[in-house]
């Protein structure tokens, strides 16, 4: 049995990015308007630089910019007024600098979650979708740590308006060509004799930014509150990826940055006995569920497959590998 697949959630639905400025709120910001229907998309953010320029370039009428912090409650509240559905992707997320400024991560990454959980209940949002990360599964560095944080704080806010506000978290591993990412460096620099590798045993598992939106459209489209939503996705060794982006490059070992893993989860083994298969996509489903009666996933039951129980989602015994080729498309 397969699901049902909702043709396009966001039609004629006023929606609002949080971090709508930063890489994935741009772009997804871009593709919401070249191929939804919606009615109003507002971009919400604190920096007035990226929104001065990107206001110039989406001069779609239907787009509101709305300067704003996540810390801000009373500002969220007004923000979220009229809006429908949430995609909320504003976070501190470079973990070197979160490791020396672990405060100002828990004010943004976990305070910042709850007071967009606050505003959009108080404001009656329909839906709330959480953009995590893989490194937020046993995490080993604070922005991991507060990414976990924010994921159960958004999948326990179901139980504050249940049937009227849902919450759902998407998680997924690195965006080729986010700004900042490895992939942007080599990019930029693609003539540079020597790379830094940290690790040559490092694996990563890597994704187009095409698939990030899809995944996002699929858990708009099919929420019903407290589910994660994981895509099964290819991994590939960092230094495969610099030999890729720059065969030439001598790669340097340098050692491990504050706070880095060797490799990522997405799906840990305890979370395995609630997750289930789907063409693409893994859906994780909540251990209990007090804000609903009967089983509100039972399609997921129907339409997925149980995963053996010593099942572990890692990016180093990940069965599918991101080739060389396959690389220089998605950049």
């Amino acid at each position: 049995m397969r699901l049902t697949y909702m043709v396009n959630p966001f039609q004629s639905k006023t929606v609002l990015i949080t971090g709508g400025t930063g890489s994935f709120g741009s772009d997804f910001a871009r593709h919401l308007l070249a191929k939804t229907d919606l009615k109003k998309l507002i971009i919400f953010s604190r920096d007035e630089l990226k929104q001065h320029h990107l206001a110039k370039e989406l001069t779609d009428p239907r787009v509101r910019f709305f300067l704003g912090d996540i810390r801000d409650l009373a500002r969220l509240q007004r923000a979220f007024q009229g809006v429908e559905i949430i995609v909320h992707a504003a976070a501190l997320k470079q973990v070197p600098a979160l490791e020396y400024n672990p405060t100002e991560a828990i004010k943004t990454n976990i305070i910042g979650t709850q007071n967009v959980i606050e505003a959009a209940i108080d404001q009656q949002v329909e839906r709330v979708v959480f953009i995590s990360t893989d490194k937020a599964v046993q995490p080993i560095n604070l922005y991991g740590a507060t990414k976990l944080c924010a994921e159960k704080l958004c999948l326990s806010a179901n139980v504050y308006s249940p049937g009227r506000t849902y919450f759902s978290v998407v998680r997924y591993g690195n965006v080729i060509g986010s700004r900042g990412s490895i992939v942007e460096w080599l990019k930029q620099n693609n003539a540079a004799k020597v790379v830094s590798v940290t690790d040559p045993r490092m694996t990563r598992f890597w994704m187009p930014l095409k698939k990030s939106f899809e995944l996002v459209e699929f858990a708009v489209g099919q929420m019903v509150g407290g589910e994660i939503f994981i895509p099964r996705i290819p991994s590939m060794k960092l230094t495969d990826l610099f030999t890729a982006m720059n065969p030439t490059a001598k790669q340097k070992v340098v050692g491990r940055r504050p706070g880095e893993k060797i490799h990522e989860v997405l799906l840990a083994d305890h979370e395995t006995p609630r997750a289930y298969a789907l063409k693409g996509f893994f859906i994780v489903l909540p251990e209990i569920v007090p804000w609903a009666t009967g089983d509100i996933y039972k399609k997921y039951r129907r339409a997925g497959k149980k995963l053996a129980p010593d099942f572990i989602f890692s990016s180093h015994t990940n069965d599918k590998w991101l080739s060389p080729e396959e690389l220089s498309r998605a950049v």
